[in-house]
């Protein structure tokens, strides 16, 4: 007997193709470029990652359970606490979220004080817990963090404890805000250099493409961590902090827009001739509103995927030249200057949890690594 499903299938797949067919023909650009982006899982799922990172840096006051500062220090370099959920009395089992206190020991021949969980002895947590006193968004005040203990004095370390009692997992969501956003300013600078350097180069042509192009050449042959240290070098020492946050974005705007700028250059020398660009020049228009207008609008997905890819590297930059000593220094809190404050032998031997900040750069380069492949793969809707 034939199955009236087996008959029905060959007759409605050519038509359900032909109407996706008709659909992509008349859809736009954007229209194109976003379905398919939607047909990769993995930079949709890496895109979600990316954007729970930075909501993590925009609420990292709320999130993290202490400030970047907060300290105890008779618990320094103690081991991470599991984090349960349940707890079980004589009536058996209730929620109650807590972690298990801690009990010293003296090591007889080191005479090195180490930390065991006590089994017996809970701390309380409270999802929502009062805690330290911070501005939500910078302008709320409040002291409602998402996790805490019941009692701010009680020992609560979900990822482990520093050299000084502080806690590993807030400094980690601190310093998200400085290491993500230090890679969107730094990538805002040099795409505006790129673009502005670039376009002038493949769009006039002449001496003006020769110098740039001798320009980008020679900071491009200068090896790269010389060149960070020379840079830093010459940041003062009096600087604040903030300045000399932004003299390291500064920094790494002005070694990252070379390879942008090749890339608009090339786009530029190829579309400099197209009939669009003439049309506009007969228009009378000028060169700098013919580049923003025009050149720049029609390759702009390209654009936004080369920006998702280059924002990974200055992510790693900002950290080697933290983690080597020449970049953010205390009491800035980035995942770079984490990692150079664990740079002894003891954390590699007994408090391998102070490299926890490593994961989260791991994590954060991946994610956006494959992001801008499957936006590069996207801002060519035509191909395959």
């Amino acid at each position: 007997m034939i199955d009236q499903a087996d008959i029905d299938t060959p007759a409605t797949a050519p038509k359900a193709h032909a109407e996706v067919e008709h659909r992509e023909q008349y859809a736009g650009q954007w229209t194109l470029i976003w379905w398919k982006l939607g047909r990769n899982k993995v930079a949709l799922f890496s895109g979600a990652v990316v954007l729970i990172i930075y909501l993590v840096a925009i609420f990292a006051d709320f999130l993290a359970p202490f400030s970047s500062e907060h300290y105890q220090g008779r618990y320094a370099y103690a081991p991470p606490q599991p984090l349960s959920f349940f707890v079980q009395n004589e009536e058996g089992w209730r929620f109650q979220p807590h972690v298990n206190a801690y009990t010293t020991d003296i090591d007889p021949v080191s005479f090195r004080r180490t930390f065991v969980p006590d089994p017996e002895e809970v701390v309380p947590v409270r999802f929502f817990a009062a805690g330290e006193t911070y501005h939500l968004l910078g302008i709320i005040p409040t002291d409602i963090h998402l996790l805490g203990p019941e009692n701010p004095r009680d020992p609560m370390f979900l990822f482990g404890a520093d050299r000084l009692g502080r806690d590993v997992l807030s400094r980690t969501i601190h310093g998200t805000r400085v290491s993500m956003s230090i890679g969107l300013i730094g990538v805002g600078l040099s795409l505006v250099l790129g673009i502005i350097l670039g376009g002038l180069s493949g769009f006039i042509g002449g001496a003006v493409d020769t110098l740039i192009q001798r320009i980008i050449e020679f900071l491009q042959s200068i090896p790269t961590i010389p060149l960070w240290m020379g840079l830093a070098a010459a940041i003062p020492q009096s600087w604040t902090p903030l300045q000399v946050y932004f003299a390291i974005t500064v920094i790494l705007s002005l070694i990252g827009w070379t390879s942008l700028a090749r890339e608009v250059r090339g786009k530029f020398m190829a579309l400099r001739h197209e009939d669009f660009v003439t049309a506009a020049r007969l228009d009378g228009l000028g060169e700098m509103v013919i580049i923003r207008k025009h050149l720049v609008p029609s390759f702009l997905s390209h654009i936004i995927a080369s920006v998702t890819l280059a924002i990974p590297a200055m992510i790693l930059a900002e950290t080697a030249l933290s983690f080597i000593g020449i970049g953010l220094k205390p009491p800035v809190v980035s995942w770079g200057v984490l990692l150079q404050e664990a740079q002894n032998i003891r954390s590699v031997a007994t408090a391998p949890w102070l490299f926890l900040p490593g994961a989260a750069i791991v994590v954060s380069v991946l994610s956006m690594n494959f992001l801008g492949d499957g936006l590069i793969d996207a801002a060519d809707p035509y191909g395959n």
